[in-house]
């Protein structure tokens, strides 16, 4: 596809995955649809270069390589320059000052007009916009971890950064873009004159992209749009987004700037939402909609789908990213009360099951803080990064979750459910992250397929390419007629699978670490190259019926996303100059070194957790005192 035609069908290749389907039994149109995904996703890897390709991704060399790339799960501190700091401080600044005034949302409970115009004219809506835009450049490390110290004062301000710089307008716009719609595009959205979403979802259609229904039929200088969009979170008459559609029978993106007014072509889906309160969600019809056909994005390789999974994963960080600001905000609004509230004479600061959520809550914020510093550096290598987005997104998502609901809850006690309360009044907001930019276990079984695809092409599809040049329609193991057929490649696969028996577990090089710290990473390191032989094992005996065993892929895959997780955190409290992020990172690791191996929490664990939720309650934890937090309700 170039980016001077229109996209034009063609009968595509059918993929492995198409042809595997079909072989296990399934639908035409089921099969069909997989192949198209599929595709995209190829499409996709071959906008990076070889070696920042899924297959030389930091989690794939470490499950499939015979050494983990340790190297690879560490963090390097970005350079931020004097303008971008500007830009940041400036922002806190802003809303800083408007939370004080009571100005950071209007009657209606949104984000206040004033105050996303204000934002804008400190430069916040343009900081991953080319400066030639009018935007500040700033390296999405940068951009990613300043998130986090925005949302530990307001979340939504912090996610409209998200929705806006990295799934709406703005990422489509930057990377695939002409240069005349770069010019055209990026400075109103980098000023913040037109903020942005992106328009995916469709009531019939969510994590199937396949399922669209909107339409662009082309009419001369414009296209003529219809459909229907739902949950499309910072949408109002005035912004800009990328609409996903159908163009020629073939996925598409238009950018649509939106009327001022509805209108019987343009007219608001309203309905009741409970997540984000402070922000818009609508949905929108278009009916006979017209949109000048230049503002079709054309991409040099691939088509609709190729544009909307390239956002994806910037916002998957930027999403974990909001988790260890908000995280940060329970734990302010958690301390004041646990040395005020008292039981038996003594406040419940001192009591070891406090000290203990207090010292989980450290520890999820740590390794959701690693997790962005990792991720963000490989997007910022030119790492396509994908799998390693989706470790940040589940994990971020998951542990804002349980520290709301098992952490927050439970030390409030009843006036948690007071209405002003941060979590009677946001726990939709803490909720929803483990549905937003994919549902966790969903995301968890695209993991394990862009994990397991280079292994299968290399071992099982030959085998089923054997298979079916034998004139075999099913795929049965024991048939002898197969065996016979999978001999040559059967072969091949062997002496892999001998030879990484041998060999996986070769031990990591880790730079200087405390020793307790280094033996999480060594554990760590271990499961991931062992992983290979499971994920493998699964394989060779679900064979083309392993896509409808989605527990044991998510079992699977959740195994593997611990142990990144594990990894990278223990770098990351390694590299830390504080000794409570280090014990904090050490504190998620014995967590997580539990849930792989189903042991209990030992005495020393327990002290280990009390120390450290002592140290937080005491305020010596980094990031929590610039955090927003109410004040205690129904005070006595």
């Amino acid at each position: 596809m170039t980016r001077d035609t229109q996209p034009t069908t063609h009968e595509p290749d059918r993929s492995f995955a198409e042809k595997a389907l079909e072989m296990a039994g399934k639908t035409e149109a089921e099969a069909q649809r997989t192949g198209a995904v599929d595709r995209a996703d190829d499409q996709v890897e071959e906008l990076y270069d070889e070696r920042f390709r899924t297959a030389n991704s930091p989690l794939h060399r470490a499950v499939w390589d015979t050494t983990v790339p340790a190297e690879l799960f560490d963090h390097v501190p970005p350079v931020v320059t004097p303008e971008v700091a500007r830009v940041m401080e400036d922002s806190l600044d802003v809303v800083r000052k408007r939370i004080a005034a009571g100005e950071l949302f209007g009657d209606d409970e949104k984000i206040a007009p004033a105050t996303f115009a204000e934002l804008g004219d400190v430069g916040y809506w343009g900081l991953l916009v080319d400066q030639e835009y009018g935007g500040s450049g700033a390296p999405f490390a940068v951009f990613a971890s300043f998130l986090a110290r925005m949302a530990a004062l307001d979340p939504t301000v912090a996610g409209m950064a998200s929705v806006h710089q990295c799934i709406g307008a703005v990422d489509p716009v930057s990377a695939f873009g002409t240069p005349e719609q770069r010019s055209r595009f990026l400075p109103d959205l980098a000023s913040g004159r037109r903020l942005s979403a992106f328009a995916l979802t469709e009531p019939g259609a969510g994590s199937d992209l396949t399922a669209l229904k909107t339409t662009a039929r082309r009419d001369g200088d414009e296209f003529v749009v219809d459909g229907e969009k739902l949950f499309i979170t910072n949408v109002t008459p005035g912004r800009t987004v990328g609409l996903v559609c159908h163009v020629d029978d073939q996925p598409a993106v238009l950018i649509v700037d939106l009327p001022e007014e509805e209108s019987d072509s343009f007219r608001l889906v309203r309905y009741g939402l409970h997540a984000l309160r402070n922000a818009y969600n609508n949905g929108f019809e278009l009916r006979g909609f017209r949109v000048p056909a230049e503002n079709l994005l054309v991409p040099e390789q691939g088509d609709g789908l190729t544009i909307a999974y390239h956002g994806l994963n910037k916002g998957r960080v930027a999403l974990c990213a909001n988790a260890t600001g908000t995280m940060r905000i329970m734990a302010a609004s958690m301390i004041p009360w646990v040395h005020k509230r008292e039981t038996y004479g003594q406040p419940i600061a001192t009591r070891e099951l406090v000290q203990q959520r207090l010292g989980r809550l450290a520890g999820y914020i740590t390794a959701a803080d690693a997790l962005v510093a990792w991720t963000s550096r490989l997007l910022d290598e030119g790492y396509r990064g994908e799998m390693e987005c989706i470790v940040a997104k589940v994990f971020g998502s998951e542990a804002e979750k349980t520290a709301g609901i098992d952490l927050l809850m439970r030390t409030h006690g009843g006036r948690s459910f007071l209405r002003g309360h941060l979590f009677g009044d946001y726990v939709h907001d803490f909720l929803a992250p483990s549905i937003y930019e994919g549902e966790g276990e969903m995301l968890s079984m695209a993991l394990f397929k862009s994990l397991v695809k280079d292994h299968g092409r290399r071992y099982f599809e030959p085998m089923a390419n054997a298979v079916q040049a034998a004139g075999i329609e099913k795929m049965r193991p024991t048939d002898p007629k197969v065996m016979w057929a999978v001999r040559e490649p059967a072969i091949e696969y062997g002496k892999w699978l001998a030879v990484r028996r041998l060999r996986w577990a070769s031990k990591p090089e880790l730079p200087a670490m405390p020793a307790a710290l280094a033996g999480h990473a060594e554990f760590a390191s271990r499961q991931l190259q062992k992983s290979a032989i499971e994920i493998t094992s699964s394989m060779l005996k679900y064979q083309l019926a392993l896509a409808d065993r989605q527990g044991r892929i998510v079992e699977l895959t959740g195994r593997v996303m611990d142990a990144a997780v594990m990894l990278s955190t223990a770098l990351y409290g390694a590299r830390r100059s504080e000794d409570v992020v280090a014990l904090a990172a050490e504190v998620a690791c014995d967590e997580l070194h539990r849930k792989l191996t189903g042991r209990r929490p030992s005495d020393g664990e327990f002290k280990k957790l009390a120390t450290l939720g002592a140290a937080v309650a005491d305020g010596e934890f980094p990031g929590v005192e610039d955090a927003t937090h109410s004040e205690i309700l129904m005070n006595y």
